[in-house]
């Protein structure tokens, strides 16, 4: 697994230590009382000098299905829970910017069938919860489930098939993926960047810094920055971590994205006053060995021919 860029550090922030009891307790926001469940204990860290990707769910949240307009009229007044999957890259200490998503038991199910109908023999070993009619949201199935989802979530990126599966990457970036495109075709870029960010941190943690679906989140962060007329305030923070990433990739398909890449960061750097001497170069060698470096597609249209998204393009 390659280093990572130090600036990666500056945009994350640390999470605080959770509460030590396993009851349900009730929480006020804004207005309305949701049961929490908190994990006992956290994970135990990793030997001395090991590191380890580790997926902890430190709390689950019971809501009511009126937060979920995806469920229909019918669901009104049942609830579900939701719950945090946080994942780490412990090392000698606890991972200071762990990331997290929400996750209800439908998407774990989700990733579980999907995974059993293309790698059967894979998941053998693998016990999943099942459904049940009642005592949905004591702590004790809470408690349970989110073991098993944890051990679920360790084995998927302990066996490399199912980590490089299509359902596994539709259930760490799926919904915030659409969310963040939904957003960015309402022209509501300054929303979809977080989400965008958040998908790059999570991923960046499970997948190689050259990974394809790595580099292509991260140009899609690039493409949402910098398409408002005025940049995102960390636009060339994204910019400048896509050209290092770039640096000696191989993979064709990926290649398309980089002249595109390149035009994008160029106009970013005149916006910016910074000398583009260096792009312009890259650009202008790309050209003398036959490559079209001009008129071509913009780099969203570029990655929308990758990866179709709902985003205008």
């Amino acid at each position: 697994m390659e280093n990572r860029e130090s600036m990666e550090d500056d945009l994350d922030c640390a999470t605080e230590a959770f509460d030590q009891s396993t009851l349900s307790i009730k929480h006020q926001t804004k207005g309305t009382v949701q049961d929490i469940w908190q994990r006992p204990t956290r994970r135990p860290l990793p030997p001395a000098n090991d590191v380890v990707l580790c997926f902890e769910i430190p709390l689950a949240r019971i809501l009511p299905s009126a937060a979920a307009p995806t469920d229909g009229p019918s669901s009104a007044g049942k609830k579900y829970v939701i719950y945090e999957v946080n994942v780490r890259k412990d090392g000698p200490g606890p991972d200071p910017y762990p990331t997290s998503v929400e996750r209800r038991y439908t998407h774990f199910l989700r990733l579980y069938d999907g995974l059993r109908k293309d790698h059967p023999t894979l998941l053998q070993t693998v016990g999943f919860p099942k459904k049940v009619l009642m005592g949905n949201f004591t702590a004790a199935l809470i408690g349970d489930r989110s073991a098993a989802f944890e051990g679920f979530l360790d084995h998927i990126v302990s066996v490399p098939l199912l980590r490089d599966s299509v359902h596994f990457l539709e259930f760490l970036q799926g919904d915030e993926l659409r969310n963040a495109c939904q957003l960015l075709d309402e022209r509501r870029n300054e929303l979809a960047v977080p989400l965008l960010e958040n998908c790059f941190r999570l991923l960046n943690k499970i997948y190689l810094d050259k990974s394809k679906c790595v580099l292509l989140l991260l140009c899609r962060l690039v493409a949402a920055c910098t398409t408002s007329p005025i940049p995102h305030p960390s636009a060339e923070q994204w910019a400048e971590l896509a050209l290092r990433r770039y640096e000696h990739v191989c993979d064709a398909e990926l290649l398309v994205l980089y002249i595109p890449l390149l035009q994008t960061c160029l106009h970013l750097w005149w916006q910016r006053g910074r000398d583009r001497s260096l792009l312009e170069e890259r650009l202008n060698e790309m050209g003398k060995k036959g490559i079209k470096v001009k008129g071509g597609p913009t780099l969203a249209q570029a990655i929308h021919a990758l990866d179709p998204r709902a985003e205008t393009i």
